[in-house]
């Protein structure tokens, strides 16, 4: 017999193991050698009232063995002879629709411009060494896209889009801790985000599918509406009979190539901002009501929104225990990410604030028709080099100073390895944004006191959040004009973040078979 019970504890009393058989044995009226095994299904934390507490829901097994496994069975079966379907890019939405071809008895083909994850590592070691940026291999780009080193967040609001159990399991099968299926908000790290990736490529490839690297796309030919093949950097030629286009939101250059061959674009809201970055102590502080650590607690996280003359202001990637990150994959160009580790032991927090940018707001750049919010975006993106240090040095200024408008003359201590610069972001910004910004700070210092304070730092510029751009699509995921090309993920517009891009693959992917 199962029982499935919940309790609220104190964090001490939630990780004791022995005190919560006993608390279960107590709710159900059973001894507690009735119980078999526990099981935590659920698990949050709720610190609204000043104490904070754990809330739990166990799943209990009484006078049975609980089941070997909690996951599904996955259909992976060899497809190295069955119809071929390409895909572009070996991020999350990539991947996962390149296993759901799998299950559905097709052939993927993973063409990635970038490198496998672990030249990829290399790559980003020499980024923070000596700046030397690989346009092809960076934060964005390589196996995994830009999920692979961030803090791994699997938290989505697309609970109605598709079966996000499915993706948490793909994971866990993969190597993920099982906690991600039963914590409020869970997260991988960037530790061991590589290790899954390079599983999600093993899967793949024993079941007879195909991932190339250091195929970067550069043209496609046409025939009658349909792509018939896609070109590479290297000249070569790859013939195919449908084209996932899964590339992420930082591949800006397939967005010129679709405009320059009048396939359909259009322009969609996006954010921009800056990166935060305060002391994790403070963090704590402020969120748990005490500046006691207590090692049963997990680094404080927050979720800020405010409305400020009609945009959305509000964090963005927030990274407990974290580092701020170069994400940037063009030259003279600055943008700052965060990503964290599995234990998030940085005793930096960081998080995107950020500002809504809607299509209105670009109409300085209208002259590029659909490209309009991408070139205004990368025309944040450079002024900030400009604005910065020389190379990759970032341009910051304590968050109070930013708030009063007043040029700092020191700057706080940061995790941002490769250095910051003092630097008026609140005279340089575009107004509508950094007065914005400006008086969403002040809103979120209401909700969280001691949040506006010159221990932290504000570091320019936060502009990756989401694409300026949709690829549109019909209700079969297929292109408006291109019959045969499937726009998914980040980059074409339909998701933002691990768990909602590789639903979007996966959904894509369905339909491609049916």
């Amino acid at each position: 017999m199962t029982q499935e019970i919940s309790l609220t504890l104190s964090p001490e009393e939630a990780a004791d193991e022995n005190l919560l058989l006993s608390l279960a044995a107590s709710k159900l009226d059973i001894s507690p050698t009735e119980i078999m095994h526990l099981r935590i299904v659920k698990q949050s934390i709720d610190a609204r009232k000043g104490k904070v507490k754990i809330n739990l829901k166990l799943l209990i097994f009484v006078n049975e063995p609980a089941p070997k496994t909690v996951l599904r069975e996955f259909n992976f079966q060899n497809v190295s002879q069955k119809p071929e379907i390409a895909i572009i890019g070996a991020g999350p939405a990539g991947l996962f629709a390149a296993l759901q071809l799998i299950e559905r008895g097709f052939k993927p083909v993973i063409f990635e411009r970038g490198k496998n994850v672990q030249e990829r590592k290399i790559d980003i070691a020499q980024l923070h060494k000596n700046q030397a940026l690989n346009a092809d291999s960076n934060y964005c780009f390589g196996e995994g896209g830009a999920g692979t080193f961030s803090d791994g967040k699997l938290f989505t609001r697309s609970t109605k889009r598709g079966d996000i159990s499915k993706i948490l399991e793909l994971l866990v099968f993969h190597g993920a801790d099982s906690s991600i299926l039963f914590e409020a908000h869970p997260h991988i790290g960037s530790d061991k985000l590589p290790v899954i990736i390079r599983n999600i490529r093993k899967t793949i490839l024993d079941c007879g599918g195909e991932i190339l690297f250091n195929q970067r796309v550069t043209d496609f030919v046409i025939e009658k509406q349909k792509i018939k093949y896609l070109i590479f950097a290297n000249g070569e030629k790859f013939s195919v009979q449908k084209v996932i286009l899964a590339t992420g939101h930082s591949a800006t250059d397939i967005y010129e190539l679709l405009s320059a061959k009048n396939i359909l674009l259009e322009n969609k809201s996006f954010a921009v901002g800056v990166r935060v970055e305060h002391p994790q102590s403070l963090i704590n502080a402020i969120q748990y009501h005490t500046k006691e650590k207590n090692p049963f607690l997990p680094a404080a996280n927050y979720n800020l929104v405010t409305q400020v003359e009609n945009r959305g202001v509000y964090s963005f990637c927030m990274c407990p225990g974290g580092i701020v990150v170069p994400a940037a994959t063009g030259i003279n160009e600055i943008v700052v990410n965060g990503m964290s580790s599995s234990h998030r032991s940085s005793e930096f927090a960081n998080s995107g604030i950020v500002v809504e940018i809607r299509v209105e707001d670009t109409k300085d750049f209208q002259e590029f028709g659909d490209l309009s919010g991408f070139k205004f975006q990368k025309h944040l993106e450079k002024m900030t080099f400009h604005n910065g240090g020389g190379g990759l040095i970032a341009p910051a200024q304590r968050l109070s100073d930013f708030v009063k408008g007043r040029l700092s003359s020191s700057l706080p201590k940061t995790s941002y390895s490769i250095g910051l610069v003092s630097s008026p972001l609140h005279f340089w910004f575009p107004e509508g944004i950094s007065q914005r910004l400006r008086q969403g700070f002040q809103h979120f210092e209401q909700k969280m006191n001691g949040f506006l304070t010159n221990e932290a730092v504000v570091i320019g510029m936060e502009s990756r959040t989401s694409s300026p751009i949709r690829i549109p699509r019909n209700e079969n995921f297929t292109h408006l004009q291109i019959e045969n090309l499937y726009p998914c993920g980040e980059g074409a517009g339909y998701s933002g973040g691990i768990v909602s891009s590789a639903i979007d693959g996966m959904l894509c992917a369905e339909k491609i078979s049916l």
